[in-house]
């Protein structure tokens, strides 16, 4: 890979971004195999945001690899108030080999890796969530057995997650719809960039207000929380205008007959998605979770372990992705 970081999904190659899914997949067939790949290798783990699938993938996929966590809470640091991201990046590139970083502003995470000669992880921001992406790609690969030329509807507010989602379809291929209340659209320069990368790629990306359209003839139906941490005051005001955005039985039904239903948790039930959708066959939100860590040993792996090996070319890895 040609980064030492990985901070948003649209940083790399498409081939890059199959290599992690095929590395992924390895990672988590043959866990024995990279038990020592990173040993005696730290990673610093920054929480600026509280989560239970970021801290326990990350912590137990390093231990995993061979090597060590170290959680920094953000009483211990306060980024940027009680020390300058420059000076926090500076001590941390002298005692650890990687950094994890979980934050609310994008420019948090790319001035950390500008500043550090170690890699640098993206665990959240308020415009990305990467490894959350690879993940979702990693269990609709095991799932459907390819991931381009299929609709994945993502219904819900215009939010990180649909960011990375659309990035991530861009690179492989696939088609994302994005249905949003009016005003809660994805970021123009997402959809701008999903939009282009996927001409190149023979993906797409497509915006609308109406969730029916989106889901109609989908093979992934995807939803997240209504108010993601930073908008709790706006949770009364969003149940109202998300009402009808709801991931139920009936909007579900418009799906293709074998559709897979993804969160990326945690879920409200109730409010995003009913119980009846969760909970069903057709729900993979647990293997989704469980697949942050493999998505996350590979990330791991390939920026930490300091070894870079060749890349096979687009058609090798899509014949690999179809194996």
């Amino acid at each position: 890979m040609h980064s030492k970081d990985f901070l948003s999904i649209k940083d790399f190659s498409p081939s890059e971004i199959q290599y992690l899914l095929v590395l992924a997949r390895q990672v988590k067939a043959h866990p024995g195999t990279y038990s020592d790949a990173l040993k005696r290798k730290t990673l610093a783990m920054i929480f600026e945001k509280p989560s239970l699938r970021t801290r326990v993938s990350f912590d137990v996929g390093i231990q995993q690899l061979g090597g060590f966590s170290l959680y920094l809470s953000p009483a211990e640091i306060n980024l940027g108030k009680r020390e300058s991201i420059h000076d926090v990046a500076k001590n941390l590139e002298r005692m650890v080999d990687g950094i994890m970083i979980r934050t609310f502003a994008h420019e948090i995470v790319e001035e950390m890796a500008h500043h550090a000669g170690i890699p640098v992880i993206n665990g959240l921001t308020d415009y990305s969530h990467p490894c959350q992406a690879l993940a979702d790609y990693l269990t609709i690969w095991e799932a459907l057995g390819k991931f381009d030329d299929i609709k994945i509807a993502y219904v819900g507010d215009g939010n990180n997650v649909a960011h990375s989602l659309m990035f991530a379809g861009a690179q492989l291929g696939s088609h994302v719809w994005i249905a949003t209340p009016p005003g809660y659209e994805p970021k123009p320069d997402a959809l701008k960039w999903a939009v282009e990368r996927g001409r190149e790629t023979g993906g797409s990306c497509n915006v609308t207000n109406d969730p029916r359209e989106a889901v109609l003839a989908a093979d992934v139906v995807y939803t997240d929380v209504w108010a993601s941490m930073g908008q709790e005051s706006e949770k009364e005001k969003r149940q109202e205008l998300f009402a009808p955005y709801q991931v139920n039985k009936k909007l579900f039904g418009h799906a293709q007959k074998k559709a897979i239903f993804l969160h990326c948790l945690p879920a409200h039930r109730g409010d995003e998605v009913t119980a009846d959708v969760i909970d069903s066959p057709q729900s993979l939100v647990f293997q989704q979770a469980e697949n942050r860590l493999h998505a996350q040993k590979a990330i791991m792996l390939e920026l930490m372990k300091g070894e870079f090996v060749k890349l096979p070319d687009i058609t090798e890895l899509r014949e690999l992705a179809h194996v």
